[in-house]
């Protein structure tokens, strides 16, 4: 079984060719790196983690190139954990992808390790083997293309999307599911991608004040703090449980520091600094 794209024609470009060049764009632009991928020919295996924004590419695409790139430098992992915000409001609270074998885009599918997901469900008590919440949310499959574009056509996905919870459950869910996460890919050529964008729909000054403050704990590697920062300055940042979550599992498996690569705003995209939207990308590495 196949999981066909929701988001192609939406979030991105629909026709294949259209879609190579509009990720070469982003990885070219102003706001992204500047130069195409140079994709290492052997993984180094320091990139652990990636934070990464999922929003349309002409906004967060340049951000999320960074991320790209920080990993074709690390080489292309065997298996990419990609953690999402579930934006529908439908599904298990944290929903592991098993039911379909394979996850298309416009550059072909990349298949779905069963092993780990499986791992991961045997060794969570919150996470739910679930469909449902994938079946139209863009968070996680926004990053298939960039993979695909470095090459990474035999890298083995585990896409778990997580629901909004309360600032408790986000907690409970730091050891739950940051350890089987940990636990499953102990020992693989792995990377654990956390999708994210980050303030939400205020002023550019009023974002990057708060951002500033997540990031801080980002690169503190501080996942505790992170979700009492985003609670207690209210940061509408959609994947800040998945970031947390990614972070907690990263220091288990080794994981010492964490690098900003960029972070921009979308009014810096389109002019208005009024109601913008954060993008952010950090690689964290053993």
């Amino acid at each position: 079984m196949v999981r066909r794209a929701a988001v192609a024609g939406m979030f991105y470009d629909g026709d294949v060719s259209e879609l190579r060049r509009s990720v070469e764009d982003c990885f070219m632009g102003t706001f992204g790196p500047g130069r195409a991928p140079e994709v290492s020919g052997e993984r180094q295996g320091r990139v652990l983690g990636l934070v990464c924004p999922h929003a349309g590419y002409i906004y967060s695409g340049a951000a999320a190139a960074w991320a790209y790139n920080a990993l074709a430098e690390d080489g292309v992992p065997d298996i990419a954990v990609i953690i999402g915000p579930n934006h529908q409001g439908v599904g298990a609270a944290v929903a592991v992808a098993t039911e379909e074998d394979q996850w298309s885009t416009p550059l072909g599918a990349l298949s779905i390790d069963m092993d780990v997901a499986r791992s991961i469900l045997k060794s969570s008590q919150a996470a739910q083997g679930d469909n449902v919440a994938h079946f139209r949310e863009h968070s996680i499959e926004v990053q298939l293309p960039f993979l695909q574009y470095l090459g990474a056509d035999k890298t083995r996905i585990v896409p778990i999307c997580i629901a909004h919870v309360s600032y408790h459950d986000a907690l409970v869910l730091l050891t739950d599911l940051g350890s089987a996460i940990a636990k499953a890919i102990k020992g693989k050529s792995a990377v654990i991608i956390a999708s994210t964008d980050f303030s939400h729909y205020e002023s550019k000054a009023s974002a990057q004040a708060k951002d500033t403050a997540a990031i801080d704990r980002i690169l503190a590697m501080d996942p505790q703090g992170l979700i009492q920062t985003v609670h207690d300055r209210q940061i509408t940042m959609c994947g800040a449980v998945g970031t947390a979550i990614m972070l907690q599992a990263c220091k288990t498996l080794g994981a010492t520091t964490a690098r900003k690569l960029t972070y921009y705003t979308s009014g810096d995209v389109t002019g208005d600094l009024e109601q913008v939207v954060g993008y952010g990308a950090v690689a964290i590495e053993s």
